[in-house]
């Protein structure tokens, strides 16, 4: 085996963990391979000669590429939030690919919707320390920032990450398994099942942009808002619990990308009200978190 077939095994051998990393930096299945393929090339211009520690390197050089790629799709000040909203309810769902749904239900989609919130720095910065454990003089070598800078920057988008709950632990409990019973009542079209998490006197409110034409923006009564719901369940199934400032709501994501917000108030072990916030003024508005990290995130 010649030095090059060597150095390209080795590689190939850690090609899943680097894209691991930059699916988490990106939220891009595509963007991933490609930050991957980069750093391939950087490593072969370089050659393995003068190479100490080859994970630790590709890490860094992986890294460095999302960082990149971040800090420009920043500076084209691309509309992360609301951007996909279709100008249907039915459309848009489909035309996701079910790899790409997987992929991003496996990481959590709460996770990647609040991951897309932070600059690309506090990005980087959390995927490599709290899901990667890079230590953090390696962090602060990838960010050119010293090494009390890096610390910050993970504590900060830690911080972002993980939210503040408005209320105590067990009512925090009381609300996600609510809204988890809300959540699968819809996934199944489960019309029995939703009137009995839907309170008598529900209200349904939405954003007209993600409606049907002729929908009216606000249902009341639990047979009427089981039956909206109902009617929407494609949406449902790219949906999951956050926290939605501060309290159990719900993300509708599309492989990880943000379609829009579910704002529910539980009240009595019911859905008391819930409203659909889609448009991009309005999500930018709203303080979203991960409820918990999914194993393996």
């Amino acid at each position: 085996m010649t030095d090059a077939e060597e150095l390209a095994r080795r590689f190939e051998e850690r090609r899943g963990r680097l894209r691991a990393i930059a699916y988490r930096m990106l939220g891009s299945a595509g963007e991933a391979e490609d930050a991957v393929q980069e750093t391939w090339l950087r490593l072969g211009r370089t050659g393995g000669d003068g190479i100490g520690r080859l994970d630790g390197w590709l890490t860094t050089v992986v890294s460095r590429v999302c960082l990149d790629m971040l800090r420009a799709r920043a500076a084209r000040r691309e509309e992360t939030y609301g951007h996909d909203v279709p100008q249907r309810a039915d459309e848009g769902a489909g035309a996701v690919p079910e790899e790409e749904v997987l992929l991003a239900d496996s990481v959590g989609v709460a996770l990647l919707v609040v991951l897309d919130r932070l600059s690309p720095p506090e990005r980087v910065a959390f995927v490599l320390h709290d899901l990667f454990a890079v230590p953090f003089d390696r962090i602060a070598a990838v960010l050119d920032r010293s090494l009390p800078a890096a610390k910050k920057l993970a504590s900060r988008a830690r911080g972002k990450v993980r939210g503040a709950p408005a209320v105590p632990g067990a009512e925090l409990g009381r609300q996600r398994a609510v809204v988890e019973a809300f959540l699968t009542a819809a996934r199944g079209g489960d019309l029995s099942a939703l009137l009995d998490v839907l309170a008598p006197d529900v209200v349904r409110r939405a954003d007209p942009v993600v409606l049907p034409p002729g929908v009216p923006a606000e249902l009341r009564g639990a047979r009427d808002v089981a039956r909206g719901t109902v009617a929407l369940r494609e949406r449902a199934r790219f949906a999951a619990p956050a926290l939605v400032d501060g309290g159990v709501g719900a993300v509708v994501a599309p492989a990880g990308r943000l379609l829009c917000v579910l704002r529910i108030a539980v009240h009595d072990g019911r859905v008391q009200s819930y409203e659909v916030v889609a448009d991009p003024k309005r999500l930018r508005g709203l303080h979203l978190a991960v409820l918990d990290l999914p194993a393996g995130a």
